[in-house]
């Protein structure tokens, strides 16, 4: 069996998806379905946790379509930038009151130091998720996805992801509860993550899209 920590999320994930088929009969059947799950890679740093927090709670094409102004309107690595913008700015691309104040307590902690993504990187997963909470507007989801998308770890499991509930269920031809997927998903270390990859890839084949 492969170590978790030897693999390569964002190349290779087959010895992983071969263990969670073993693991669950579901995730066997998504995993057939779909071949090879498509792993999202997203910049990390500043910019990746500013994109996650416009995707929260809206659709994919609302989302895609905030982050397109958001990157025609003002340099999106910069924290400076996004701190001379101003939450009024920020509301004219499109992100709503509560969002607006996050991405600038975001960037006016970047900017000052009080998050390094840097060092971030170097943390073991419990430490990471504890660091990205403590942000304001940035939950346990919203943590997983940057850890999961920004870093490509392999045993992170987003909570309470409507998507994934979807497609598990589909998977099982059943409805489950969200709280029931997500403690069956702690049978799945260490390669929650992957588990995650390979649900969405099935989610996005359920709904005739391609993964993005």
């Amino acid at each position: 069996m492969t170590p978790a920590a030897a693999i390569d999320v964002f190349s290779d994930v087959s010895a992983a998806t071969l263990a969670l088929a073993r693991k669950d009969k579901a995730l066997a059947r998504a995993a057939k379905a779909i071949e090879r799950p498509v792993i999202r890679r997203r910049a990390g740093g500043f910019e990746g946790l500013f994109r996650i927090i416009v995707e929260q709670q809206v659709s994919v094409p609302s989302a895609q379509a905030i982050w397109k102004r958001c990157k025609g309107g003002v340099d999106c690595a910069a924290p400076a930038a996004v701190v001379a913008l101003g939450e009024t700015g920020l509301k004219a691309l499109g992100l709503s009151t509560p969002k607006a104040r996050y991405i600038l307590e975001l960037a006016s902690a970047t900017a000052g130091g009080a998050i390094n993504f840097g060092a971030l990187a170097a943390k073991d997963d419990d430490r990471a998720l504890e660091t990205l909470v403590a942000l304001k507007g940035v939950g346990p989801w919203t943590a997983s996805i940057y850890l999961l998308f920004c870093e490509g770890r392999v045993d992170i499991w987003p909570p309470n992801d409507v998507a994934l509930k979807h497609a598990y269920g589909a998977a099982i031809n059943a409805e489950i509860d969200q709280r029931e997927l997500d403690r069956k998903a702690a049978n799945w270390a260490p390669w929650r993550g992957v588990a995650a990859h390979i649900l969405w890839t099935y989610y996005a084949q359920l709904r005739g899209r391609t993964p993005i």
